[in-house]
């Protein structure tokens, strides 16, 4: 029987299979921030332990930090307690980081792929859920808990059970108008927010090849979300174009090399996955969520669900049979792991151009990385977005999760391009409608929930 590319890769990582099943698994890369790696580090210190391999750990500061004046110290006691402790670690056990001011800075998920530290046919790991992420370039990735962060820096090995195989399938071309978070939103609509539980899923197809890297990471960012333990790509020509060149890959002739090693990580035709499931690209329009987790979602035009959540909906403000167009918006975020990259940044750029920031609305636009940021002014993208009105913030985790100074006020809503509509995700009490950045833009120049297609002619 043929091994689908799940396969490949773990069983290629497994040191020894314990008695029970659980595998001893070999990590290639873990990244390490601010939020999940001081308790490790404490647990290192007091068994009296090293980290076993320093070069294979790459950490950076991003929940915690400021996303204006990052030049000054961080205000809030605590978060600024969490940064400094992580410099301090990282010095200690000589882990390369990246502070603040630090032109490789960024959110962990976005600075990884970008300098070329996530490659094809690697096994990673950090303590954030979304290091599902870098599955878009054929990587086996995902979160875990405090405790495995320090047994990874312990031993460059972690206690895992293998997951689980599901293939998604998306047939077709895309439709005018619709990106890859649509597409996301889309799928977990279909399966629910658990229809992943205990899988990893392999992201497959026509609409999916054609996405840009960018956008498939987006796609798998949020492969979580419907419970799924990660989600990846098979690597293609996109994924080797996308790596060339970047700093931390092999270069010339071994980076050739490489990529004759990556080209071989597949499914084979004859894998049979655990699970399956089927799209037409055709189908997915721009996309809204209404309830408070991932999996309520519908097209931007289309009513509320008669069977949703109640709870959820009373929550929300909303009532089943509604249609959310023309909804009042507080805030819109454009930014977080999931579309916080410069392709996002260049799409809300370009479609609010000659437009202007509708009143009353607070836009968040947030770079994921310095280097998205540093991109973004190269481009001009500051410029256009001044000109309509917006301002363009500094690299962090912003609005996606309550941990910053980005906080959304109690009952107001906010379309925001993150990962969570969990209550209180971005702020005690705030409302949030997940979207992407077509979506994100329409609200932001006309002050509502707004279809993009018929906003900006697409």
């Amino acid at each position: 029987m043929g091994r689908t590319l799940l396969d490949k890769i773990w069983d290629a990582h497994t040191v020894r299979t314990e008695e029970g099943g659980r595998c001893v698994l070999y990590i290639d890369r873990q990244y390490i921030h601010e939020v999940t790696s001081p308790v490790a580090f404490a647990g290192l210190e007091r068994r009296g332990l090293r980290v076993a391999r320093p070069a294979q750990i790459t950490a950076t500061v991003d929940h915690n930090i400021p996303t204006v004046d990052q030049h000054l110290p961080i205000a809030e006691p605590e978060s600024r307690r969490q940064v400094e402790t992580l410099a301090a670690n990282c010095a200690r056990y000589g882990i390369e980081y990246f502070g603040m001011g630090d032109p490789h800075q960024g959110i962990v998920h976005i600075i990884g792929p970008e300098q070329g530290f996530t490659q094809p046919g690697m096994t990673i790991v950090c303590g954030d859920s979304h290091t599902s992420t870098h599955g878009a370039l054929g990587a086996v990735a995902f979160g875990v808990g405090t405790s495995e962060v320090e047994m990874v820096l312990a031993s460059q090995c972690i206690l895992q059970t293998k997951p689980r195989t599901m293939r998604i399938t998306i047939d077709g071309t895309l439709r005018p108008g619709v990106e890859a978070k649509d597409l996301i939103l889309y799928v977990i609509s279909r399966i629910g927010a658990a229809g992943g539980t205990g899988h990893f899923i392999e992201f497959a197809g026509e609409a999916i090849r054609s996405l840009s890297m960018e956008g498939r990471m987006t796609v798998c960012n949020m492969s979580i979300e419907c419970g799924a333990r990660g989600g990846m790509v098979a690597p293609d020509e996109t994924t080797f174009a996308y790596l060339r060149g970047r700093a931390r890959v092999p270069q010339g002739a071994a980076f050739d090399a490489a990529v004759a090693r990556w080209r071989e990580l597949y499914s084979d035709a004859d894998a049979v996955f655990d699970k399956e499931y089927r799209f037409d690209a055709a189908d997915i329009a721009p996309m809204i969520t209404y309830g408070t987790n991932p999996g309520a979602g519908m097209a931007v035009d289309a009513a509320i669900p008669e069977d949703a959540d109640r709870k959820a909906l009373d929550y929300m403000g909303f009532t089943a049979g509604e249609r959310l167009l023309g909804k009042p918006v507080d805030y819109v975020f454009v930014g977080s792991c999931t579309n916080g990259r410069i392709e996002d940044l260049r799409r809300f750029a370009h479609l609010v151009e000659g437009r202007h920031r509708a009143e009353g609305v607070t836009v968040w636009i947030v770079p994921g990385s310095k280097a998205v940021e540093a991109a973004a002014r190269a481009e001009g993208l500051d410029r256009i977005l001044a000109a309509a009105g917006f301002e363009l913030r500094q690299p962090g985790c912003s609005a996606c999760l309550a941990m910053n100074a980005d906080k959304v006020p109690a009952g107001k809503y906010c379309l925001s391009t993150s990962n969570r509509n969990f209550e209180g995700r971005q702020g005690p009490g705030a409302r949030t409608m997940l979207c992407g950045a077509a979506v994100a833009a329409a609200a932001a120049v006309c002050g509502h929930v707004a279809d993009p297609r018929e906003v900006f002619g697409m």
